[in-house]
C-alpha cells in the first residue's frame, strides 16, 4: 500500500531575487556638500584657461579674478515602505519583516543611483560604440579617454558606468583579456565583480541603466569631480515598525538626496548596442 499522507515542508530561510541592491554610483562622484535647508552648493573653482603674464610697462603686474562658480542640487525626500497584516506574517514562509526590511533598503539604494545617472546625463558629450569589429570598438574606447584628456579631466582616474553587453564587448577585445597587455585574468571571476580598472578607467557593471539590453543602451565615462551628489546622511532612516489600530506589520527606508551635474567637460554619454556582441 503507497504512503498518501505526507507532509510538504517550507525552508524558512529566505532565498533573495534577482534585483540589484546596492548603489553603485555615489563613491564615484563629489559628495561632500553644504546643505542649507533643501539645497546643497558645491564650488567649482579653476583660473578661466588663464596664462601667465609679464609685468606692465608702468612696473605693475596685472591681476585677474579666479573663475568660480556655484551650482544647486535641489533635495527631495524619497521612501519606501512595504507592509504586512499580522496574519500575514504568521501565515507566510521566512522572516516576514526582515524581507520587507531589506527590499525596502534595496529600493532606495536603487534610487540612490537613478539620481546621480539623471545628474550626469545632462552631459552634451556623447559618443555612440562603433561594434562592427573589435578595432573599431578599442579605436571608440581609447577615444573616450581621448575626450577626458583633451578637457584635462583625467588628473584622476576616471570612472566608467557600462552595461553587461558593453563589458561583454570589452572581453572579445586581446588588449582586454591577453596577458600580453594587462596582469589580471579577464574571464576570472567575470561573474563575481562589477567593478574592473583597465587603461586607468575605473569600469563598474550596472544592469540598471537606462535602456539595458537593449540597441540603446546609456554608458557614461567621466572624472568624480563632473557630478556632485548631496545626501542627508544623519537623516537616512530604515525602520521597523508595528501598526497596532490596522494590526500590521511594515518597513521604511528614507533618505533626502540631490544630484547635479557640475562640469560637462568631465563627462561623456554612450550609446552602446547590448544586442550586438562582436563576433557573435
Amino acid at each position: 500500500m503507497a504512503d498518501s499522507a505526507f507532509q510538504t515542508m517550507y525552508r524558512q530561510e529566505f532565498i533573495k531575487g534577482f534585483e540589484k541592491r546596492q548603489h553603485l554610483a555615489r563613491n564615484t562622484v563629489i559628495t561632500e556638500t553644504e546643505i542649507n535647508g533643501n539645497e546643497a552648493t558645491f564650488l567649482v573653482a579653476d583660473s578661466g584657461g588663464a596664462t601667465a603674464v609679464t609685468r606692465g610697462i608702468n612696473g605693475d603686474i596685472p591681476t585677474r579674478p579666479d573663475n568660480l562658480n556655484q551650482f544647486t542640487a535641489t533635495l527631495q525626500e524619497w521612501h519606501d515602505v512595504p507592509e504586512r497584516t499580522r496574519f500575514n506574517i504568521y501565515a507566510s514562509q521566512g522572516d516576514g519583516r526582515r524581507i520587507m526590511q531589506e527590499t525596502s533598503m534595496a529600493v532606495v539604494n536603487r534610487k540612490i543611483d537613478k539620481d546621480i545617472h539623471s545628474a550626469i546625463d545632462a552631459g552634451t558629450q556623447t559618443l555612440t560604440m562603433t561594434q562592427t569589429s573589435q578595432a573599431a570598438f578599442l579605436a571608440d574606447c581609447l577615444d573616450l579617454i581621448v575626450t577626458l584628456g583633451e578637457n584635462n579631466a583625467t588628473d584622476e582616474e576616471p570612472y566608467a558606468l557600462i552595461t553587461p553587453g558593453f563589458r561583454a564587448n570589452l572581453m572579445t577585445l586581446d588588449q582586454f583579456t591577453s596577458s600580453d597587455y594587462i596582469n589580471t585574468k579577464a574571464f576570472e571571476g567575470i561573474s563575481k565583480s562589477r567593478a574592473f580598472n583597465w587603461m586607468g578607467v575605473n569600469w563598474i557593471v550596472d544592469s540598471e541603466l537606462t535602456g539595458v539590453g537593449t540597441a540603446t543602451s546609456t554608458c557614461y565615462i567621466y572624472n568624480k569631480n563632473a557630478v556632485g551628489h548631496a545626501c542627508d546622511m544623519e537623516r537616512i532612516t530604515s525602520l521597523v515598525g508595528y501598526d497596532e489600530k490596522n494590526d500590521k506589520s511594515w518597513a521604511r527606508c528614507s533618505i533626502f538626496m540631490g544630484s547635479t551635474l557640475l562640469q560637462n567637460s568631465g563627462v561623456v554619454k554612450i550609446t552602446h548596442d547590448d544586442t550586438a556582441i562582436i563576433g557573435a
